[in-house]
């Protein structure tokens, strides 16, 4: 049984198929190879952009910059500054002579001790004691005139009431009688003035105290300076039952430094030992070429251990309006605006606070102006440090090291 052919479709020849066939696989193929292509694209890119986003992070992370953080201690409610103080006497006096002539004996040296009144040398005046001689014996010759014009004064004036004499010679006779009164008593005042003078022969001590220094000898010269010669200091006396010690407090201090602080005193000679003073008076005004202030600190000393003209060192305790902080020195930053400190605040990014030193410790520093409790200050700061930059903070250790703040401790297991 035999079927048509249909119209149009031809019987197609066996060298036709293959081609098809051919055409086909070859598609496949480079689809195949487009993909295996791809594939190979992909894995080169891919890595390639992860590395460089990577790379881009971590850039980013190196850029911000790692600081360390402590938070200021506060300091002492009562502030201590130590300042170098010179031990003086409380009464320091040179001793003169207020007489000429020759020392006859001197009867206390150096180191002596002494009570008020107490001799302490005689002079010999002899051209005093005759000058004296001869002013009594003036004030004599005008007693003995004196007395005489008044007997002659008093006969004048009986005369005169009988008419005997001319009543010019009357006044002539009272005119000597009040002329001879006063030259006595301008003898009188020299021979007082002259026995003053011999009455400085001898030389006494002013007041308690101790004899620093003896410039005299037996049989030395003594100038009073009465004649336009140069006076001669014979002893020093200081009084050291209580001693003064001046100190200079800085400006910054000088509110705070108020009579009736107490202050130490020590001594190198006294290694372990303080001695209790008061400051008792200021002299109210900054000196202009040191701008401090001049304090006077009294003490006392009723055995004498001190001596005058020590240094001491004044350890002065000052009350304190606001709270003071202590900082490490390497926490400074000195720039061109002065001095200042980094801090970092809520949002991780650095800030700068100007501030106000008070006493220099050495490796710590007194920071009475700019701090609050709250705040975390920066230390070795960079020196690029910039206000508002964003850093990563971390907590300063008490051994120098630093660790993260939120560290995780399974990082360490």
């Amino acid at each position: 049984m035999s079927y048509a052919t249909p119209p149009g479709d031809a019987p197609q020849s066996s060298d036709e198929r293959p081609v098809a066939r051919k055409s086909g696989r070859g598609w496949w193929i480079a689809v195949l190879v487009l993909a295996m292509i791809a594939v190979i694209v992909i894995a080169g890119v891919v890595p390639r952009m992860k590395a460089r986003a990577a790379l881009r992070v971590e850039t980013n992370d190196l850029a911000i910059p790692t600081v360390s953080v402590i938070h200021p201690k506060r300091g002492a409610p009562q502030q201590e500054i130590v300042l170098p103080g010179n031990i003086q006497a409380f009464i320091d006096s040179p001793i003169y002579a207020r007489t000429s002539g020759y020392l006859k004996k001197w009867y206390a040296d150096i180191g002596a001790h002494v009570k008020a009144g107490q001799l302490l040398a005689e002079i010999e005046t002899p051209e005093v004691d005759q000058q004296l001689q001869q002013a009594r014996a003036d004030l004599n010759t005008a007693e003995a005139n004196y007395r005489l014009s008044q007997i002659t004064a008093t006969r004048y004036q009986d005369l005169k009431n009988t008419d005997s004499v001319a009543k010019q010679d009357v006044d002539n006779a009272e005119g000597d009688f009040e002329s001879k009164k006063a030259m006595v008593a301008s003898a009188q005042a020299n021979v007082k003035r002259l026995q003053e003078t011999q009455s400085f022969q001898k030389i006494y001590a002013p007041f308690d105290g101790v004899i620093t220094a003896r410039n005299t000898d037996i049989g030395d010269l003594i100038d009073a300076g009465a004649t336009g010669g140069t006076a001669k200091e014979l002893f020093h006396i200081a009084s050291t039952k209580t001693l003064r010690v001046y100190i200079n407090v800085p400006q910054q201090y000088s509110q705070a430094a108020k009579p009736g602080l107490t202050a130490d005193l020590t001594l190198a000679e006294f290694p372990g030992r303080q001695f209790k003073g008061k400051l008792v008076r200021t002299a109210d005004s900054i000196d202009q070429a040191s701008r401090t202030l001049l304090v006077e600190v009294d003490l006392s000393n009723p055995n004498g251990e001190l001596l005058p003209g020590a240094y001491a060192e004044v350890h002065l305790k000052l009350p304190t309006e606001s709270p003071a902080y202590i900082l490490p020195v390497n926490a400074l930053i000195f720039r061109s605006q002065g001095l200042q400190v980094g801090i970092v605040d809520g949002s991780d990014r650095a800030q700068l606070k100007s501030v106000i030193l008070g006493h220099d410790y050495g490796n710590e520093v007194e920071v009475v102006s700019g701090l609050a409790d709250s705040d975390a200050v920066i230390v070795n700061p960079p020196d690029s440090l910039l206000p508002g930059e964003k850093v990563r903070v971390v907590e300063a250790q008490s051994n120098g090291e630093s660790a993260p703040i939120g560290t995780d401790e399974k990082s360490e297991n």
